[in-house]
């Protein structure tokens, strides 16, 4: 997996269905993972599952446990990396055996936390201090917290498109696509790069900015009682359109077959690739990429998504993966300090150039940019998460699945028949048909 971080903000793919703690199986689901009150007495063998495989083959993990040990000496911690980590979780939690911290898998319907994950605490308690509580808040109670957040939008060579002659951010996808034209004729490079193979930056990413064309911190939520999201003026119509048109203009790469994620940081760090839309949490991968090929890392700059509102840019804010603690596990307590300490006092996020799940820390480096051309950032809410992924689950669309945008860029590109406007109304009336379904 590299160093590549997935940024998911809908929790939607398909249902577990978990032998021996499923419905009623779990363990006692009334036990909280407090927080614990004192270091000392606080003691354990806990395994950390990670999707990092990087950070535990570098060895930068240990130091994050040798930093922890410090404060905590009497919890041992193994780390886990798991190349695929969805595939190889999702499995693992047909047992009890799932490590005793994990990152929340999307497979995991938001209504089933309590079968599988030991409750950190009333979020009530916990939303002050916390940013993205509502993405696992089940009953009043939260499920887990955020390794990070992220923002939306398009990380860019900057070099690049100065040497096309732009210089101002995009204000309408309109703008933007003529700015992809100007990148492939005055310097031949690819403006865009979808990614296609890889799949992942096809997901999330672009489902990121649901809320980011209209401003609307609850732009997520409102899919659960929106009979036809992809209708014009809705966030999806315009994102799709987007991400459509930049292919069918031939501003993407030739063969989207054989796209490669790492690969593409060095492509754009060396302005042979001119934008890709990512979160935030990919500045400081494409710095560290231009610093290892030799170019100049401050050339790689983060853009909002090209459309404003009353003059203003938008940008949402999301949750990351989310940790938790195994409902199974036989220390609680060590799992839940490691979380707390991992949260508050590693620098993790800070490092990673992403938003901390601290609210009393500010914005990151890597959002300079946006601080200083007050684009507006927006925590999107999640408190519809359970319903929309239900929506979402029974339409078989996937919105944090690469597959339908896959198939929007084939139509585009012309290798599968059919149309952008009959492909929209199919899935409006998936959608449709599906809120139908789960009664929504």
């Amino acid at each position: 997996m590299g160093k590549r971080t997935l940024s998911v903000a809908l929790l939607a793919t398909t249902m577990l269905t978990v032998a021996g703690c499923g419905a009623g199986g779990g363990a006692d689901a009334g036990e909280t993972a407090a927080a614990p009150v004192n270091p000392d007495g606080v003691s354990g063998d806990i395994t950390v599952l990670t999707n990092r495989t990087d950070l535990v083959e570098d060895g930068t993990m240990k130091k994050y446990a040798a930093e922890f040990n410090k404060t905590y000496p009497d919890v041992k911690v193994e780390f886990e990396g798991l190349t695929d980590y969805e595939g190889e979780v999702k499995i693992r939690m047909n047992t009890e055996d799932y490590g005793d911290v994990l990152l929340i898998p999307s497979a995991v319907a938001k209504g089933d936390y309590p079968k599988f994950f030991a409750p950190l605490g009333e979020t009530s308690s916990m939303e002050p201090k916390y940013r993205f509580t509502d993405k696992t808040d089940v009953g009043g109670r939260t499920y887990g917290i955020a390794t990070f957040g992220t923002a939306n939008g398009l990380v860019y060579n900057k070099a690049l498109w100065k040497k096309a002659g732009i210089t101002d951010w995009p204000t309408t996808t309109g703008r933007f696509l003529d700015d992809l034209e100007a990148v492939k004729e005055k310097t031949g490079a690819t403006p865009y790069y979808t990614n296609f193979k890889d799949g992942w930056p096809l997901e999330s990413p672009w489902t990121n900015g649901v809320g980011s064309i209209s401003c609307d911190s609850q732009a997520s939520d409102k899919l659960a009682a929106m009979d036809e999201p992809w209708t014009e003026g809705n966030d999806l119509n315009t994102l799709d359109t987007l991400l459509y048109d930049i292919v069918h203009e031939k501003l993407s790469e030739k063969d989207p077959a054989t796209t490669n994620w790492e690969s593409s940081k060095t492509l754009l760090a060396k302005g042979r690739v001119g934008s890709m839309m990512l979160g935030s949490w990919a500045v400081d991968q494409m710095r560290d990429a231009a610093e290892a090929a030799g170019q100049n890392p401050d050339d790689i700059g983060f853009m909002p998504v090209p459309s404003q509102k009353n003059g203003t840019f938008c940008a949402t804010l999301v949750s990351d993966y989310q940790q938790a603690v195994n409902i199974h596990s036989d220390h609680k307590e060590a799992a839940r300090a490691w979380i707390d300490w991992f949260t508050e006092k590693s620098g993790y996020a800070a490092e990673e150039g992403a938003v901390s799940a601290l609210k009393s820390e500010g914005m990151p480096q890597t959002l300079q940019d946006y601080v200083d051309n007050d684009v507006r950032m927006i925590e999107r809410s999640e408190a519809k998460t359970a319903d929309v992924n239900a929506i979402d689950n029974a339409s078989e669309i996937g919105l944090n699945k690469p597959d339908y945008r896959k198939k929007l860029i084939d139509i585009a590109r012309g290798v599968t028949d059919g149309s952008l406007e009959d492909y929209f109304d199919d899935l409006n009336k998936r959608w449709s048909a599906a809120r139908q379904t789960v009664g929504s």
